[in-house]
């Protein structure tokens, strides 16, 4: 039997199924639904899942401090989910979002404002 045959609820079904890493995430590419710019890169845990699928607003896990992370919740910059989706393997989402402000904590616009270069590092 192939994988897909073996796995195909997961892989070509209809039933959301995420395959969590060892630490029990997943992650989650952000992009501004109306101009396709990649925002940031994000994990979900399968609270930050539910939350933003219950509130229409990306909820992430937040690694470094081991905590459920509403984006915006303080700056205000929060992210309206235009809509959400999930790879073949259920292992990544892809969320396309309206956002109220700057996705960076740096404030820029989004996390990918630095070009690398043979030189190094230029604003881009």
């Amino acid at each position: 039997m192939s994988r897909v045959e073996s796995d195909g609820c997961r892989e070509t079904g209809l039933r959301l199924d995420p395959k969590w890493d060892a630490a029990g995430l997943v992650t989650a590419v952000v992009s501004d639904a109306v101009s396709g710019e990649l925002l940031m890169v994000a994990h979900m845990n399968a609270d930050a899942l539910a939350a933003t699928l219950a509130t229409g607003e990306a909820h992430f896990w937040s690694r470094s401090r081991g905590e459920l992370w509403h984006k915006g919740a303080t700056s205000g910059h929060v992210q309206r989910i235009v809509e959400m989706r999930i790879d073949c393997d259920q292992d990544a989402l892809w969320l396309k979002v309206e956002p109220a402000g700057p996705a960076c904590h740096t404030g820029e616009r989004s996390c990918f404002f630095r070009a690398v270069t043979s030189d190094g590092l230029v604003r881009g």
